[in-house]
């Protein structure tokens, strides 16, 4: 068992530096990303330079829900098959996904302050987007205080699977019931990115691709960490057990 735990702490371990080209690739695209935004994409007739902040607040908002689709999938997996593997891909997801999503949701402040006067308003979107990061917080809430456990990762893992539930009713709020937020200009019947002009698609789409990759650096890196964490946790137990086995072999020899 020792042996199968060293190795699993030598394999957590290794291989960093894709993750780090991952990191750094990310930020070759926010960058560029930034740069088409501000100077490439063309200012919005009605609220101006504002408006730019929409580069940043959709593509955070799509790496939440991408999160938590991962997040949706690792849960079923864990529950269906109770493997370990499973359960840290959605706690890693979930980290990587609370962030991403306050991320979207400041920025949407923000935005909104300037748009409709208010940092916030208990809009169907907002409230709706609201939800899934309570949902995912409290999902991170019972992994810390609800013990080391399978019990723990079983209610977590249901709280991934309702939270998902959620991602379909924010997309259609907006239309369902009266709000405040604008339609969607990307999703559209029209046609995809039908609600932009191609200069603001195309800086959007390389933003998007931005944070996708850095999501995916992310995701490994915490998934990595949280592996070795485990592993290390099975080497100091298999340790603890060492001198008590020897002195019981001892005494069985001196008796």
């Amino acid at each position: 068992m020792a042996v199968t735990a060293e190795k699993r702490v030598v394999v957590a371990r290794a291989g960093p530096d894709r993750s780090v080209a991952f990191i750094w690739l990310g930020l070759v695209l926010i960058v560029i990303g930034q740069f088409m935004a501000l100077l490439y994409a063309p200012e919005e007739v009605t609220m101006g330079n504002a408006q730019r902040i929409f580069y940043v607040h959709v593509p955070a908002a799509w790496i939440g829900f991408l999160a938590f689709a991962v997040v949706f999938g690792a849960s079923l997996g864990y529950l269906f098959t109770r493997r370990r593997a499973f359960d840290l891909a959605a706690h890693a997801s979930t980290e990587v996904g609370v962030v991403f999503t306050t991320l979207a949701i400041l920025s949407g402040s923000v935005w909104g302050r300037y748009a409709w006067g208010t940092w916030w308003t208990w809009d169907p979107r907002l409230t709706t987007t609201f939800m899934l990061w309570l949902i995912y917080v409290v999902s991170l809430m019972v992994r810390a205080y609800g013990g080391t456990g399978s019990q723990a990762a079983r209610f977590a893992a249901v709280l991934g699977v309702i939270g998902f539930l959620d991602i379909p009713l924010i997309h259609l709020s907006v239309v369902w019931w009266r709000s405040l937020h604008p339609l969607p200009v990307v999703i559209r019947p029209e046609g995809f990115g039908s609600g932009l002009h191609p200069a603001m698609l195309q800086a959007l789409l390389v933003n998007v691709a931005a944070f996708t990759v850095f999501y995916v650096a992310l995701f490994s890196v915490r998934r990595r960490q949280m592996a070795a964490a485990d592993a290390l946790a099975e080497l100091k137990h298999d340790e603890s057990r060492r001198p008590a086995a020897r002195w019981t072999a001892g005494a069985q020899e001196v008796s």
